[in-house]
């Protein structure tokens, strides 16, 4: 491609053509252009057959002129006139002039007159200005001018070999190192770089000049002596002469650039294929973690006790706070790296990645939010487990309390039922018997609550699964067998005392209201004990609270349950004061009752010395349910405060994605600050997980001093995380967008503020209408009209493939970029290979292994598929399909 324009090259022209001056400054010149100039004519005057020996009198009549111009051009001029008259040359060479004019070169000084009349500085001068224009303008090595493209080309072609340094085109060439250089860089096996000497400047020279005219098929156009003896050689000399050189080597150049474009293309097509690799297995490894964590998270095996599932807690916790983490940077850099890779891709000109089935981003985000059910769901189980396990244990203490209790009062109960001692009882006796009997019916009665509230706390263990439930169950039933078997004998003695009682009827009144008042009496100290030990939970102030009210109000009952205990002793004391006045002697035991006096004041002292310890009980609960709320506090001080942060910042961040402030460098930076700044914030969250595991390890399962659990904080953190990664990330890949395209700021700063001034809800897209509005305000044609509803449809399809009706920022600059950048195509890769293959429609493995960097080499070995057509050889290699497949054309 040609980077010199006509106009510079015209300015350069009309420099380059003061003769006069250049001739001046040294004769010796005038000799060295004429002999490079005469050998550079008769190169290309061969190839139709004729030569020229003096230059200006062979170009005089234009004759040779006119053929030597359609020689290098490979153009036909007008015919010229044979005449000989003055005015027949001047034609002629008029016509060469016009010829040479058309091309976009401004003659200057030079006319047809001068060279008819064999002005030599004219002539010499003509030539120059074809050589430029037709051997030397064409030569361009990064855009830079046909002088300097020359020079950079000499420059890099001889840069390895020491001792040559070229920076013109005078005395650099001087030792003739620099040309042996040029064609041993080409062709090693002419010359022996190795043997020549820096002080041998004449012997190099004619080695380069024999060797170029006997290989390269370039004349001799200097004389070694001519250069050697000329403080400063003609540059334009040199330059004609190097310009051959140049279009020697052209086939090779056009190889290496050829080379060079295939390199770059496969270099990102391995970059791309590697970080597809990255993504498969990090992908991969992802999805194996929550597979292998899933069935963990949804394991409802049921411990036997409360310490059990407490450490199943520990482990969850610590699979929150130690092992998922790490997954959570995983899975944002997953889908970073899936977003540059697209992005890389679509600058490219690739295919987009599609990953392999089941390892989408999608499908990532659905195995994560299964987990994160599973996550919340075994999170859940376990709280309600320990919940039932502490009312299980607490059930079963109580049950075994009950029975134990109930088990004392009916040892030797049957026993007694099945005695037979009224048979040889007086009457007195055997109604003594009888009210003792319906005493112990009355105390039987008074025990059925107790039964049934054994029965039914054994039926609550079995409904809430109790792991024990087979020895309550049996224990249980042996106490329901043995009340059935007590109500039997109860009602069977009851039938024998009540036989006998019509031959007895003698019976000590006061002994029977003791004992009638005694029994409940003493059922209520039983009862009121088994009160003060029975086992109790609360969760929170107000449920202690009612016990302390119901244990104070049961201590305003004692001084009339005292009153009431000393009425029964009176009874007794009653009892012995009568028989002391009637001289009565007494058995020594009440006949109507097992319940004696000192049984009652026993009871009593135990009981009176449980209250105190109830009082103490109860208020260390007290203690432990303010420590508790205290707890609750603390928790929802902090939660509040971080709460309020994380909305805080996600608002900045929706703010800093729409805003632009300095460069997309200076934004990459300014946003990793944030970013640095929103993880010192981490210790934050840390103190707010030990606040968590305190009220954890404290059973606390309710919080009114906050809306917060930890469980929306863990998710507003770790979506606060993932955003400011994400906003980078779009950065960072606006960077790649705008240096791989050659967007520069200001185009890109314009880009962003014309969709973010129609983004009016900043959502990050535009719907169609709003995409419009901001095309038209770039300058496009897509008003409402039959052609611009035309363009728009086209835009809408490359913008937006999948009809969503929206334009997301990154499809926007893609756009652009794409209208006002050029990018490497297939076809570009073909004619690259065509080069490479000297124009064969097939390329071999030798071809690559010489061509190209051995990596690169052996990777298209490998993809290529073998040729097939009908001028295919052994090993020939299909380079068209492999190319159309790097941009997704075809398969690979």
């Amino acid at each position: 491609c040609t980077f010199f324009s006509l106009d510079s090259f015209s300015t350069y022209m009309e420099q380059e053509n003061d003769w006069d001056r250049d001739l001046l400054l040294d004769p010796a010149w005038e000799k060295q252009q004429r002999k490079t100039f005469t050998a550079w004519c008769n190169s290309h005057l061969r190839k139709a057959g004729t030569q020229i020996e003096n230059i200006e009198e062979d170009f005089r009549d234009g004759l040779k002129l006119m053929l030597l111009l359609e020689v290098i051009s490979g153009e036909r001029l007008p015919k010229p006139e044979r005449g000989k008259m003055r005015v027949h040359k001047i034609n002629n060479v008029n016509k060469a002039l016009d010829f040479i004019a058309s091309k976009g070169v401004k003659l200057v000084s030079i006319g047809a007159e001068e060279i008819v009349d064999g002005n030599a500085k004219m002539t010499l001068g003509m030539i120059w200005t074809i050589i430029l224009r037709f051997a030397i303008q064409d030569i361009s090595v990064e855009e830079t001018s046909a002088k300097e493209g020359l020079l950079l080309w000499c420059q890099r072609k001889t840069a390895p070999y020491k001792n040559v340094n070229v920076q013109n085109f005078h005395i650099s060439w001087k030792d003739g190192l620099a040309f042996n250089a040029l064609i041993h860089r080409h062709r090693p096996d002419l010359i022996d770089y190795d043997s020549l000497r820096k002080d041998d400047p004449v012997t190099n020279l004619n080695n380069a000049f024999e060797v170029a005219e006997k290989h390269l098929d370039i004349p001799k156009m200097l004389d070694a002596e001519d250069i050697v003896n000329t403080a400063r050689p003609d540059e334009k000399a040199i330059m004609t002469y190097v310009s051959s050189f140049y279009h020697a080597f052209s086939g090779a150049q056009k190889a290496e650039t050829a080379a060079n474009r295939i390199c770059k293309v496969l270099a990102v097509n391995q970059e791309n294929e590697q970080m597809m690799e990255d993504y498969e297995k990090l992908a991969s490894d992802l999805l194996e973690w929550i597979r292998r964590t899933i069935p963990w998270l949804e394991n409802r095996t049921q411990e036997k006790t409360v310490n059990d599932m407490q450490a199943k807690q520990e482990d969850f916790r610590d699979y929150r706070c130690v092992h998922k983490p790490p997954k959570v940077q995983e899975k944002c850099q997953l889908e970073i790296s899936f977003n540059t890779l697209q992005t890389k891709l679509r600058l490219s000109n690739r295919p987009a990645f599609m990953p392999s089935e089941g390892r989408l981003v999608s499908d990532i985000n659905g195995a994560w939010h299964t987990l994160e059910g599973a996550e919340k769901g075994y999170e859940e189980w376990i709280l309600s487990e320990i919940r039932r396990l502490e009312r299980l244990e607490h059930l079963a203490e109580k049950f075994h309390q009950k029975a134990a209790i109930h088990e004392s009062w009916t040892d030797g109960k049957e026993a007694m039922l099945t005695q037979k001692d009224y048979e040889t009882s007086t009457l007195s006796e055997v109604k003594a018997l009888l009210r003792k009997h319906e005493a112990f019916e009355s105390d039987l009665a008074a025990h059925q609550d107790r039964v049934e509230q054994i029965a039914a706390i054994a039926q609550e263990l079995n409904e809430l699964d109790y792991y024990d439930s087979a020895s309550v169950n049996a224990r249980c039933q042996k106490i329901c067998d043995q009340w059935d078997v007590l109500g039997a004998l109860t009602q069977s003695r009851k039938e024998s005392l009540e036989r006998t009682e019509k031959q007895l009827e003698s019976i000590d009144e006061l002994y029977l209201e003791y004992a009638k008042r005694a029994a409940p009496f003493n059922n209520w100290m039983e009862g009121a004990m088994e009160d003060l030990q029975d086992m109790f939970i609360v969760h929170n102030i107000e449920e202690i609270q009612g016990l302390i009210t119901a244990h104070e109000q049961f201590k305003s009952t004692l001084t009339e349950a005292n009153k009431e205990r000393e009425a029964i002793q009176s009874i007794q004391a009653e009892v012995q004061k009568i028989a002391q006045s009637n001289g009565i002697k007494l058995s020594g035991a009440n006949p109507y009752t097992t319940i004696t006096p000192e049984s009652i004041d026993s009871k009593w002292e135990k009981a009176m010395a449980m209250v105190p310890l109830r009082d103490n009980a109860l208020q260390d609960e007290l203690n432990k349910q303010n420590s508790n709320d205290t707890l609750r506090a603390t928790f929802a001080t902090q939660a509040n405060t971080v709460g309020a942060y994380i909305q805080e910042k996600m608002e900045e961040i929706g703010r800093i994605s729409i805003e632009m402030n300095g460069t997309l460098e200076d934004q990459l930076t300014n946003l990793k600050e944030y970013q640095k700044s929103i993880m010192s914030y981490m210790p934050e969250i840390n103190k707010l997980e030990g606040y968590h595991q305190l009220i954890q390890e404290a059973l606390i399962f309710d919080n009114q001093y906050t809306s917060y659990t930890m469980e929306h904080l863990r998710v507003g953190w770790e979506q606060l995380l993932t955003t400011i990664a994400r906003t980078i990330n779009e950065v960072e890949n606006q960077i790649l967008t705008r240096d791989a395209k050659g967007i520069s700021q200001e185009q890109l700063y314009e880009y962003r503020a014309s969709f973010n001034h129609f983004d009016k809800d900043h959502s990050g897209a535009l719907m169609a209408e709003e995409f419009k509005a901001c095309l038209i305000s770039l300058g496009y044609d897509v008003e409402n009209d039959k052609q611009g509803d035309g363009e728009f449809a086209r835009i809408m399809g490359i913008v937006d493939p999948n009809g969503t009706g929206a334009v997301t920022f990154q499809a926007f600059i893609d756009f652009m970029s794409t209208e006002t950048t050029d990018t490497d195509t297939a076809d570009q890769v073909i004619a690259s290979f065509k080069i490479l293959a000297a124009d064969k429609n097939y390329i071999t493995a030798e071809e690559l292994r010489r061509e190209l960097p051995p990596d690169q080499a052996e990777y298209c070995i490998a993809r290529m598929a073998p040729y097939t057509g009908p001028d295919a050889v052994p090993g020939a290699l299909d380079y068209m399909s492999f190319s159309t497949a790097l941009y997704g054309e075809s398969d690979l």
